[in-house]
């Protein structure tokens, strides 16, 4: 009888830590699904975009540098796959020859296509710049 018993106590330890590592996964899970997107950027200008930068619409948070070696010449495109979003949108920034920016906000769950031209708002940090 004695065995018996001894086999059944670790047997329902076993079951209750499985249960209980299941719902601490749970919410891993959840996090897990965050939404991606893809941003084809068009580069129509006659500048060079040597960097691009992904942020929060409401935030001065950038990510690194997306394009790693590579840069956007006149009349190329480059597309950013997999872009996640842990928001509803995500801002695109761009960096040109000058060090000047321009940005977009794209909507998360479907691809996009950015258009860069010389009528591009730029930001110079200066006041002006076009």
């Amino acid at each position: 009888m004695r065995n018996s018993d001894g086999m059944r106590h670790p047997r329902g330890l076993i079951i209750v830590c499985v249960a209980l590592l299941a719902v601490a996964c749970v919410p891993l899970l959840s996090s897990a699904r965050t939404a991606t997107t893809s941003v084809s950027i068009v580069n129509n200008s006659s500048r060079e975009i040597r960097n691009v930068y992904l942020s929060h619409v409401n935030r001065d948070d950038w990510s690194g540098n997306q394009l790693g070696d590579s840069t956007i010449s006149p009349g190329q495109s480059f597309t950013l796959n997999n872009v996640a979003c842990d928001q509803q949108q995500v801002k695109v920034i761009g960096e040109d020859q000058d060090g000047c920016f321009v940005s977009t906000v794209v909507d998360c769950g479907s691809s996009a296509t950015w258009t860069i031209t010389n009528d591009s708002a730029r930001d110079c940090g200066g006041g002006g710049g076009n």
